[in-house]
């Protein structure tokens, strides 16, 4: 227990103590040595560069033993809990080294049998995945989405390690992401189950990602019986009872319970699909009991979550649609992304937004392409995340349609997508 509590330390924000940096080390695939060994060397490179300037990562070195057994080693989440970044003294820090394997598997299919029907009740991932690398940082929320959801996990952690009466104060590891289609909900549960897997990595030997299929799960074949779904989750306790593994429940537009019991109480659907989400709901309550798992629920339509589930949820998290500080982080993402394959060339550095709030916004040769980022972000408010992705390829697709292109000529036609989108949605809006 000592240990735990020791491992879970290292991965808790400190208060009184040293601050903590989070240091991912992206183990090869093929390689077989040992973590420790691997954790020694690290050291020894980090002793080398003793001062950061925020998130860094390293993917060649100068030691054999790295060059032959580490893809990457990444100082991660530095911005989360400060918002105006500092320079970081490692030798003034808690150092915490997360070594990772991906397993390159995809995906596995849960299915339940009802009679002649076999139906696919759920998807399964053992994590962390290589489906999932990057996709925490690809996702650009404001600063303390990220940061609570990771502290909220860490709590319930600590809690029951400390054997807190449950009967006292209360907690049910279930989280729910709400807000409007597009904003990256589903997305960021599955990168917070890839980030824990890998920052509990010496408390965990690996992870368990459970997506439910919800269409599925209130189709014809399961209004005939709550039978089917105890089975479902049968095999999800059946993951629960390795205590090496940490457990992630994903149920994806959570209002189709309410949707599931409303009909039942107007009358339209079979009495018995109401025995159906009240048996999911049981089944969560079983499963939320132990110490390694945690339900991740998501809803596009927040008025319609039935109260008995909103209840049980500890964490309510709106996600909205990126501000305009986000979207140019998205779209200078993007834009370095494009000059790294050479379709954006030749290559040229951009401020950030931080930078540019150093230097006052003030227009020179070093900050003119930067301010043009920025002025496209603000008029791409309004934008879900999921259109912000697509708009660099469309922007390319619809008005450069070359092998290469200068990062003038391309900002330009990111600015003309831009309009496109919103006269599209105009139009779209009028039709309807």
């Amino acid at each position: 227990m000592d240990e735990a509590v020791g491992d879970l330390k290292q991965a808790l924000p400190c208060v009184a103590e040293a601050p903590t940096v989070h240091v991912e080390v992206h183990q090869r695939g093929g390689s077989t040595a040992k973590r420790e060994d691997i954790k020694l060397g690290v050291r020894k490179l980090l002793g080398r560069h003793s001062v950061v300037f925020g998130d860094y990562q390293w993917t060649e070195f100068d030691d054999p033993f790295l060059s032959r057994n580490v893809q990457s080693v990444s100082i991660v989440d530095t911005e989360l809990k400060v918002k105006d970044p500092q320079p970081i003294d490692l030798s003034a820090c808690t150092v915490a080294l997360h070594v990772f394997q991906l397993n390159e598997d995809g995906p596995s299919s849960e299915n339940v049998e009802e009679e002649t029907e076999n139906i696919v009740a759920a998807s399964h991932w053992v994590l962390p995945a290589a489906e999932f690398h990057g996709l925490w940082d690809s996702l650009v929320y404001d600063v303390e989405v990220k940061s609570h959801l990771l502290d909220y996990v860490m709590t319930t952690l600590l809690f029951s390690d400390k054997n807190v009466d449950s009967n006292l104060i209360t907690w049910n590891r279930v989280v729910l992401l709400h807000g409007p289609p597009g904003t990256g909900k589903t997305s960021l549960c599955k990168a917070l189950a890839q980030k824990l897997t890998i920052r509990l990595s010496s408390r965990y030997r690996y992870g368990q990602l459970i997506e439910i299929n919800s269409h599925s799960l209130f189709s014809k074949w399961f209004s005939e019986s709550g039978k089917l779904v105890t089975r479902m989750f049968q095999k999800i306790q059946d993951l629960i009872d390795d205590k090496e593994a940490l457990v992630f429940v994903l149920i994806d537009e959570v209002e189709s319970l309410t949707a599931a019991r409303s009909a039942c109480r107007a009358g339209t659907e079979p009495s018995d699909a109401i025995r159906v989400v009240n048996a999911v709901l049981t089944q969560i309550d079983q499963i939320k009991r132990h110490s390694n798992v945690v339900i991740l629920t998501t809803s596009n339509i927040t008025e319609k979550i039935d109260v008995a589930f909103v209840d049980r949820a500890d964490l309510k998290q709106y996600i909205g649609p990126p501000s305009a500080a986000a979207i140019f982080k998205i779209y200078l993402s993007c834009l370095e992304e494009l000059m790294k394959c050479q379709i954006i060339y030749p290559r040229q550095q951009l401020l950030t937004l931080r930078e540019l709030e150093m230097i006052g916004f003030i227009e020179n040769n070093v900050s003119k392409l930067s301010l043009l980022l920025s002025e496209i972000s603000r008029k791409s408010e309004g934008l879900s995340g999921r259109v912000l992705r697509k708009l660099p390829f469309l922007a390319h697709a619809l008005y450069v349609q070359a092998p290469t292109v200068t990062i003038e000529g391309f900002l330009q036609a990111l600015s003309l997508a831009v309009d496109k989108q919103f006269e599209e949605r105009k139009k779209l809006s009028a039709d309807v």
